[in-house]
């Protein structure tokens, strides 16, 4: 009977064992364990690592859906899918499906999620939902071992095993991202730092904001009135101040402060707004400035300026 490749691994709360596998990145990662473990979550981790995902997919199908998006084409892309009892006949399908995606030459690994019988009854009856494996007359509790039974045998060949029963779903997140992502921490957040104007309006999506009204303005000096903060002439008078070099080594030490603990609760993305008077000067150069900072620390950053179409650049 085909098989699973030796030497699961089973991960706990406290440490990751990413280089104990042998392909850190496979082509492939098919989710499975108990129904509310957690599945769902750790698809949408794979979701923003760049997998193609689709959710409770036959393994039969596996194959033929990787063959469809291009995996093992020499473009890079991963595909990620979980299944569950659902799929009857899940056991003996998992295998053949990974057999035949070893005979095409594309790498699979299986992530088990798992939890405790009490987490797993307080989370369905948080969430008001019948167990899916449950029959008329079954307690959540019945439907749950004869799922733990019937999964005991893929749980003991899967390549990671996840106890879900005290993790945060941040931690899963960093987890699945630790062992399943060719990108750093750092690079897995996207990082979005805009300037704006005041005078046209607060933005409403900015996770953090900086005020910079109180920098000297270029405004006032007819020579760099209508160029921009993207202009030579306006980002050295800026950035060349010493008010300025103090505030900027103030500021990027607060972003070196909070980064990593956006990184730790597991947030996808950022969005840094920087904001003066017209949107124009002072918040443009010292968004492009934080920005530049950001790259170097290896953040994946994209920069924008929201109101400079509304500047007056005229003469």
């Amino acid at each position: 009977m085909p098989a699973f490749s030796q030497g699961g691994i089973m991960a706990d709360s406290n440490s990751i064992t990413s280089a104990e596998l042998a392909d850190r990145v496979p082509d492939i990662v098919i989710i499975t364990g108990m129904s509310g473990s957690g599945r769902t979550q750790a698809m949408h981790a794979f979701e923003d690592m760049g997998y193609y995902c689709i959710d409770n997919l036959p393994p039969s199908l596996i194959l033929q859906l990787a063959q469809i998006i291009g995996i093992n084409s020499g473009v890079g892309r991963h595909l990620c899918v979980t299944s569950d009892l659902r799929s009857q006949g899940l056991f003996d399908e998992l295998l053949d499906a990974i057999e035949t995606l070893r005979d095409h030459e594309m790498t699979c690994k299986v992530v088990f999620l798992e939890a405790s019988d009490e987490v797993l009854i307080r989370r369905y009856s948080e969430n008001r939902r019948r167990h899916p494996l449950a029959t008329r007359g079954d307690t959540t509790a019945d439907a749950i071992q004869r799922e733990r039974m019937a999964l005991a045998s893929i749980r003991d060949r899967a390549d990671m095993v996840i106890d879900t029963s005290r993790m945060r779903t941040a931690a899963l997140r960093k987890r699945l991202q630790a062992a399943f992502s060719e990108l750093t921490a750092e690079q897995l957040m996207d990082v979005h730092v805009f300037s704006f104007g005041f005078k046209h309006g607060m933005p409403i999506e900015a996770d953090l904001m900086i005020d910079v009204r109180f920098l000297p303005n270029p405004f006032y000096d007819p020579e760099m009135r209508t160029l921009t903060g993207l202009d030579a002439k306006v980002s050295d008078f800026v950035l060349d101040h010493p008010k300025t070099h103090e505030f900027l080594d103030a500021w990027f030490r607060l972003l070196d402060a909070v980064m990593p603990g956006y990184i730790a609760e597991g947030k996808p993305q950022l969005s840094i707004a920087v904001g003066c008077t017209g949107g124009q000067h002072r918040s443009v150069a010292i968004a492009e400035a934080t920005g530049r900072y950001l790259e170097r620390q290896h953040y994946h950053v994209s920069i924008s300026h929201r109101d400079l179409a509304k500047a007056n650049l005229r003469s």
